[in-house]
């Protein structure tokens, strides 16, 4: 991915949006280390602070947008006529919608943070006909508390960008099997439970 870098060096800003606009919609880009390097480029004075949020945020914002609206005009037409060739019956889908109901308002919040689940969980809301007013709050106060996250710590680092974005990269990737082993788990057990009932 070295060439994303020197793209971001030679481009600025339009490349950064970009970059997480594809990154957030679920192309292989290192988002979390790309403005990790942003971050770094900053506190060089290569890039300004505050553009440089206003387009990361900017990116993110678009990026799980374009998920939601995925989700919301294709999502139940797919599962429809695709999903029986997975099994993901309507059924399954329904219960998936209840569940992103009670919780999964915080799933678009904190799933910037968890591989994977940013791009699922906006497409999820979009199939369950999550209102944008409520999703805008969520996914885009997630989004702007994830780019500063990233951008300070590579602003603070400083040379040592790279080495602190891969070692945050692989703790991230870590807690994010952890939690889907949890996840895994408990759906394990509720299943067992309710199978013995």
């Amino acid at each position: 991915m070295e060439f994303v870098f020197d793209w971001i060096t030679q481009y600025g800003y339009a490349a950064l949006f970009l970059c997480l606009v594809l990154g957030i919609v679920g192309l292989p880009i290192p988002d979390e280390t790309l403005m990790v390097f942003c971050g770094y480029l900053i506190s060089k004075g290569t890039l300004a602070a505050g553009p440089t949020w206003a387009t990361a945020f900017a990116g993110s914002v678009c990026g799980i947008t374009v998920s939601y609206w995925i989700g919301r005009k294709l999502g139940l037409t797919v599962v429809t006529k695709y999903g029986k060739y997975v099994h993901f019956t309507p059924a399954k889908l329904d219960k998936v919608l209840r569940w992103f109901d009670r919780i999964g308002h915080w799933a678009l919040f904190v799933g910037y943070y968890i591989a994977g689940v940013r791009h699922f969980s906006a497409i999820v809301a979009g199939t369950s006909g999550l209102k944008p007013l409520q999703f805008g709050l969520y996914a885009y106060s997630g989004g702007a508390l994830w780019v500063t996250t990233f951008l300070t710590i590579g602003y603070y680092v400083g040379e040592n960008w790279k080495t602190i974005a891969e070692q945050v990269h692989h703790q991230m990737f870590r807690v994010s099997l952890v939690g889907f082993a949890i996840l895994g788990v408990v759906l394990l057990v509720r299943w067992y439970l309710r199978k013995r009932a």
